[in-house]
């Protein structure tokens, strides 16, 4: 049975038992920071299962992708190495939220796994686990199902603490958890390994296919299990290891969905093809990882998410360089994968150029790293070392971009020890650095558990509301007197609480009746998902909690910050339509000023680019077209063809904002009534702030209008400073000017050059023998680099026989040249003696025997290097 085929047989047996099909959610979790990737099919549904979502249905099933290279959950070191573990797996769940509990949930797995419509698997085959304490459990698969005890196995807190075993099942450090069952089908005795609970239970004869999560508390962060409103049901069953028992085969990657993977790894590496091989199991692994993370808006970069796909990039590039392809190989398997995957997961197809294109520049990007990096790890094991200290290992992942996996693997590959725990000392040094130089927002350190704050800015500008909390830094206060800076908390306001890119709103919040109270709001945060904080200053009075007040916002911040922030709508849509589809949003922020907006692209906007953009943006603005917001449900939004963010979490009714019928976009910001408000659109900047994300800065309204007066005001002032008639003259003057500039920068370095040349001359006669060679090291003051090279050629021709080190000093830095004979190149080597110096003066450099150059920061250690030049000679000889 192919590996489609079952994941159709799973969704249609729940479907059959009244579970609704979800799509599978995002590899990046929505709104959720105590996850880095969507590790298991519950994590779309954590707030159902808390209580704080509910969904028109109670019982659900999907095959859902997930991701596995970080954190608590991250299989990345045993990948390759094992026939089961993978960083990228879709996993099949069914789930429960206070709709049926263990009874249903375990006869519905052993009916779908057994059942003879359905996967008929020989029952003598399945052995199961509990935990240890979970009698109920035991009894249904004992009395219900029928399984003899010896088949059942309690597994107990194995992991050194109290509900921490492979059956008390935990999402992360906090959330949904609860004990758990297991199912494991048995190889045979012709695989090594043990049942589970036994000492050699890491073996492959017993793989785990199914496991059915009991979710009953809520740990928080103090460690404490609170129970759940409902007791609910969370089941997981890797689809590559139901296939590779279906398809009667021992590995993982020897199933349909992997083997082709690895075949196409064999072949653009140029090696046989070949199941024993680990580096080709780990390139098939990491294409799947690698694609569905591009897939799903991540890029490479130096942090977070973008950083796990760094490294597992890198570690497939690492495992071709080491199967001999140092050739660009990784991107070209996408196809292959695309053609296995994407009828499943149409996104692969969409994507397909995109994705190759951003793995392509990773692989050249980390080709010069992986050469240099490899050559830095053999130095730093010379010598029969045994081990790898942890300051080396974190210095070639902090300078050089050495991902810690491929140091592992290298040095494991040797049978060299880590110091893991030296490196993380260096990182957690380096995290304490970082912390203490970050900031956070107040209002997100504030504990509040009162009344929610109802939003009324889509309509008003003012409203009149009552003070629920008030909080001195994060005190709970019940005044704030005049002058006291502080964080009110109303029921009903008209300020816009940052989000979506969009700053929170200014303005003042007054006690109602005569000259009361003043409160001067500078931002606006949410504390929670509903709940306001007007952040400012009392500059007049006191404010009291139950206070009846007016919150009213700076209406001209807010309408400039509404045309900027629909100017970025209009932007995103002219960027995909101008730079292609594949242009995906990876960050805003929108205010008063102006809009910056980063989105997904591979290489600088070009200028003409950029115009056309302006003019589509500015089109729709003359076509003033209406701006409409709509509430609707999620799945109604994305047929209808909005476009949803990436690491947003969205629930089952979203709003949608939508301009004529060129944009339409998920959005909870505040907008114009029409596209004409916008008024005129300009883009003031363009540039790259990570690998493949790209930055436009633009103004709207009057700062657009402003800029243009700006530019026409500078465009005169430079007119008139180059006696231009107008301002089309300008140019022709500067490219004058520029003409006149190199004609006299080359008459310049000619005076250098011939002043060195005579100044060589006379250096010639301060040359001293040093061992029977005659040695000359000197400065030579006011000459550039050519000058040097020049100098340093007519002192080897008028000495015939030497060693000559010339340097020159200018703006802080020092240059240096080194030039050996060819009759004494045996002895010394030009590349050696010219990093003698540059060590000394802070530099470094190379090149041939017979001549070499470098550099340095440090001109004030000059003098003293080149004094040791002769003794270093003398060395040599």
């Amino acid at each position: 049975m192919k590996t489609s085929e079952i994941r159709q047989k799973f969704l249609d047996f729940f479907a059959s038992k009244g579970h609704q099909v979800v799509p599978s959610s995002s590899l990046i979790p929505g709104n959720d920071p105590t996850l880095m990737f969507t590790v298991a099919g519950m994590v779309q549904f954590k707030d159902v299962f808390l209580g704080f979502e509910k969904r028109d249905y109670t019982r659900a099933t999907t095959s859902q992708k997930c991701l596995r290279a970080g954190g608590k959950h991250n299989d990345l070191e045993n990948v390759g190495y094992t026939a089961r573990h993978h960083t990228f797996f879709e996993m099949l769940g069914n789930f429960s939220f206070g709709d049926y509990f263990k009874h249903d949930a375990i006869t519905y797995a052993w009916e779908f796994l057994t059942g003879e419509q359905w996967l008929a698997l020989p029952k003598e085959k399945l052995m199961v686990t509990v935990y240890a304490s979970d009698d109920e459990a035991f009894d249904i698969w004992h009395k219900t199902v029928g399984l003899p005890v010896e088949k059942i196995v309690r597994i107990g807190d194995n992991k050194g603490a109290a509900y921490a075993s492979d059956n008390f099942w935990t999402m992360g450090d906090t959330g949904p958890c609860g004990p758990c069952t297991e199912i494991f089908y048995d190889h045979g005795e012709e695989v090594a390994g043990g049942p589970p609970g036994s000492p050699d239970e890491d073996g492959d004869r017993f793989m785990e296919i199914w496991n059915n999560v009991f979710m009953q508390f809520n740990r928080d962060e103090t460690g404490t299990l609170h129970p759940l409103p409902k007791p609910s049901v969370d089941t997981g069953m890797g689809l590559e290891r139901l296939s590779t028992v279906l398809q009667h085969v021992k590995s993982n990657y020897e199933t349909d969905a992997l083997a082709c993977l690895v075949r196409a790894a064999a072949r653009e590496t140029g090696v046989e093809y070949s199941q024993s091989v680990p580096s080709l199991k780990v390139i098939a692994d990491h294409i799947r990882a690698c694609s569905f993370m591009i897939a799903d808006g991540i890029l490479p970069s130096n942090e977070g998410r973008g950083y796990v796909l760094r490294r597992i990039a890198r570690r497939a590039i690492r495992h071709g360089y080491k199967l001999g392809q140092k050739g660009l190989f990784f991107h070209k398997i996408v196809a292959d994968l695309v053609e296995e995957m994407g009828g499943a997961y149409p996104e692969l197809r969409q994507q397909q150029a995109y994705i190759e294109d951003n793995l392509r520049a990773e692989e050249i990007r980390f080709a010069e790293t992986l050469e240099h990096g490899m050559a830095l790890v053999d130095a730093a094991l010379q010598g029969g070392k045994t081990r790898m200290d942890g300051a080396t290992i974190f210095k070639l992942y902090d300078t050089f971009g050495f991902p810690v996996d491929l140091t592992a693997d290298i040095c494991r590959e040797r049978n060299i020890e880590v110091d893991m725990d030296g490196f993380e000392r260096e990182m957690n040094a380096q995290r304490e650095r970082a912390r203490a130089a970050s900031s956070f927002k107040m209002t997100g350190n504030l504990e509040y558990a009162g009344a929610d704050t109802r939003f009324h800015g889509y309509e008003t500008a003012s409203v009149d509301a009552k003070v629920l909390a008030l909080f001195k830094g994060s005190t709970p206060v019940e005044q704030l007197a005049e002058g006291d800076e502080g964080v009110v908390v109303l029921d009903d306001t008209a300020f816009y609480a940052e989000g979506g890119g969009q700053v929170g709103d200014c303005g003042e919040i007054s006690v109602s009746g005569g000259v009361g109270a003043l409160f001067d709001v500078t931002d606006t945060q949410k504390i929670k998902a509903a709940t306001f904080g007007h952040s400012g200053r009392v500059v007049r009075g006191a404010l009291h909690v139950g206070d009846t007040v007016q919150a009213t916002i700076d209406l001209h911040k807010r309408l400039a910050t509404a045309r900027n922030h629909s100017a970025t709508h209009l932007l995103h849509a002219a960027l995909r339509h101008v730079l292609g589809s594949h242009v995906a949003q990876k960050g805003s922020l929108v205010n008063a000023e102006r809009t910056r907006f980063d989105f997904a692209h591979g290489e600088p906007v070009s200028a003409a680019q950029i115009a056309e953009i302006e003019r589509v943006v500015n089109r729709i603005v003359l076509h003033n077209v209406e701006v409409s917001a709509n509430v609707m449900a999620y799945d109604d939004a994305i047929r209808a063809g909005a476009i949803a963010l990436f690491g947003e979490k969205y629930g089952d009714e979203v709003r949608v904002l939508k301009m004529g019928e060129f944009s339409t976009e998920l959005c909870g910001g505040t907008h114009v009534k029409r596209t004409g408000d916008i008024g005129f659109f300009k883009i003031v900047a363009e540039g790259g702030v990570a690998a493949g994300v790209r930055r436009i800065e633009a103004v709207t309204g009057e700062g657009a209008v402003a800029y243009a007066q700006q530019q026409e005001s500078l465009l005169k002032e430079a007119a008139g400073a180059l006696k231009a008639q107008s301002s089309e003259e300008v140019v022709s003057r500067i490219g004058s000017l520029q003409d006149n500039l190199k004609t006299l920068e080359k008459e310049l370095s000619r005076l250098k050059a011939k002043l060195a040349a005579s100044a060589g001359d006379t250096l010639a006669d301060s040359a001293v023998e040093v061992g029977g060679i005659k040695v000359l090291a000197a400065e030579l003051e006011g000459a550039d680099n050519t000058a040097l090279r020049e100098t340093l050629d007519k002192l080897k021709d008028k000495l015939k026989s030497a060693a000559i080190v010339l340097a020159a000093k200018g703006d802080g830095k020092v240059s240096l040249v080194a030039g050996v004979t060819a009759d004494l190149t045996g002895k010394i080597k030009a590349g050696e003696l010219v990093n003698f110096v540059a060590q000394q003066v802070g530099g470094k450099g190379g090149g041939r025997p017979d001549m070499a150059q470098a550099g340095g920061t440090q001109p004030e250690k000059l003098a003293e290097a080149l004094a040791g030049v002769n003794a270093w000679v003398s060395g040599k000889l």
